[in-house]
């Protein structure tokens, strides 16, 4: 397994706990990598849905993504600050193909005044029972909802002030080689 470098591109795919393909997003630019994570920015990135459906992303985002907790966090840098959406998701994998996990619908969008909304629980129930979640992934899950709101509570990781500030720079140095 190649482990990208800084600078260099990625596909990630996102998968159902059914095995299905969710959504494919290509040329995410690697901003990090360390034993446990990876950080990248996705800036007009070509979206594609498992219907076949495409999009391109359109603002920066910086995604976070780990081997160890159960979610991955997008920070959407906006014109009107910033704004997070975090997918309570597998750990990551990493092939020659892409970093792929399993969306488990649940969602945390924090807004830029710092409201907090937990999204698609409606999904999440729904799924759950269609594709037979084991009850010990709906308690990681909602301990993970936990860990996620406590890091959100204490600017911890993507949440802290100066993450955009860095990770942006480190994007914008490396776009310019």
């Amino acid at each position: 397994m190649h482990v990208p470098k800084e600078g260099e591109f990625i596909t990630i795919k996102s998968y159902k706990h059914d095995g299905s393909l969710h959504r494919t997003w290509r040329d995410t630019m690697v901003l990090k990598t360390s034993e446990c994570s990876i950080i990248g920015l996705n800036d007009h990135t070509l979206v594609t849905e498992s219907d076949g459906r495409r999009w391109v992303t359109r603002e920066p985002a910086i995604v976070y993504f780990h081997t160890k907790f159960w979610f991955n966090i997008v920070t959407m840098i906006r014109e009107k600050g910033v704004s997070y959406y975090c997918n309570l998701a597998s750990p990551y994998v990493l092939d020659d193909e892409a970093l792929k996990y399993i969306d488990y619908d649940l969602d945390i969008k924090v807004f830029p005044d710092g409201e907090k909304r937990l999204l698609d629980v409606d999904e999440y129930e729904k799924h759950r029972q269609e594709m037979n979640y084991p009850n010990e992934i709906d308690i990681v899950l909602k301990e993970n909802v936990k860990i996620l709101v406590d890091w959100i509570n204490e600017g911890k990781g993507p949440f802290s002030d100066e993450y955009v500030d860095i990770w942006y720079k480190r994007y914008q140095q490396l776009s310019r080689k």
